[in-house]
């Protein structure tokens, strides 16, 4: 239920490090490229330490603000421990690698469920592949949670580009003096949030400085901050 003094009516979600635990996906890499390296008599190590280089080196090369697809990236890297094409099932090692491994934030989907319960507004912005970010939302059973996905594929742009907020905001209407987002980087979700006059809750210390109007350690919190009872 909702309490006398609600701040927010809308709240904006990061996904990784925020909704999912990066150390998790990371652990789905590992598991992939191990499963790969086991089948085609690799070295383990050298492999992931090879998959992991491209990958960065992919995302690194972008221009500024302009996305690069993860799907693209993941391909590239993939690609690089083969001498020829990579198995055709790549793909599915893929996905049943790091689903299998991939976890939750604590406190993330039960803070998501009742935000949700208590008739709050929920969307995504997020720096992420749009079918990896249903996919891990699924998982977790709160997609239905969210009026809204706002991804980097398909704005075409990363945060903090405006670009990523104002189509959050124009697809669920939202007040932007009445929504907060929820982020754990300080450059990306609360500058570009808060450039915009949209409140900004940091969650993780890499997200607080002079932009972030609320800094957690605990996602749960923000049942308070947006004015939700526990």
């Amino acid at each position: 239920m909702t309490g006398v003094d609600q701040r927010y009516d809308t709240v904006f979600w990061d996904i990784g490090g925020v909704i999912v635990e990066l150390k998790s996906v990371r652990a789905g890499y590992a598991a992939f490229v191990s499963e790969l390296a086991s089948e085609h008599d690799m070295d383990a190590d050298a492999a992931l330490d090879t998959w992991k280089s491209v990958l960065g080196e992919h995302f690194g090369g972008r221009e500024g603000t302009e996305y690069r697809t993860a799907r693209e990236g993941y391909e590239m890297a993939t690609v690089a421990l083969f001498d020829d094409e990579p198995p055709e099932d790549w793909e599915l090692v893929f996905e049943r690698s790091t689903a299998a491994t991939l976890r939750a934030e604590d406190g993330a989907v039960e803070t998501i469920e009742a935000l949700a319960e208590a008739g709050v507004q929920q969307a995504i912005v997020s720096d992420i592949d749009t079918r990896e970010a249903d996919n891990m939302l699924e998982s977790f059973g709160i997609r239905g949670c969210f009026d809204h996905i706002t991804t980097s594929e398909d704005v075409g742009f990363t945060k903090p580009d405006e670009r990523m907020f104002r189509d959050a905001l124009s697809a669920t209407g939202a007040d932007p003096e009445r929504t907060a987002m929820v982020g754990d980087r300080h450059s990306h979700d609360m500058a570009g949030a808060a450039a915009l006059g949209i409140g900004t809750a940091g969650y993780g210390e890499e997200a607080w400085g002079p932009k972030t109007d609320h800094e957690m350690s605990d996602l749960r919190d923000l049942l308070d901050i947006v004015g939700v009872e526990n």
